[in-house]
């Protein structure tokens, strides 16, 4: 996949755990575990919203673009 989901490298930099993000923005720990391991299909802006307000990060944070060998060669 070529986006590639740096969740756990932001709670590492603010020191917080999976439950707590999970308790501040009413997500549940098993997606945001699923975020987490950039398994999920996608994700809704308010969703998104509201990790980037508990972690005062912005999108581009959270979220990278790493082209795989297919999109390389475009």
């Amino acid at each position: 996949m070529a986006i590639v989901v740096n969740l756990d490298v932001m709670l590492a930099k603010r020191k917080m755990q999976l439950k707590e993000l999970s308790e501040t923005v009413g997500i549940s720990v098993v997606n945001l575990s699923i975020l987490k391991q950039s398994k999920g299909k996608a994700i809704r802006f308010s969703t998104l919203n509201a990790i980037c307000v508990a972690l005062h990060c912005q999108p581009g944070d959270l979220l990278e673009f790493v082209p795989d060998e297919t999109q390389k060669r475009l």
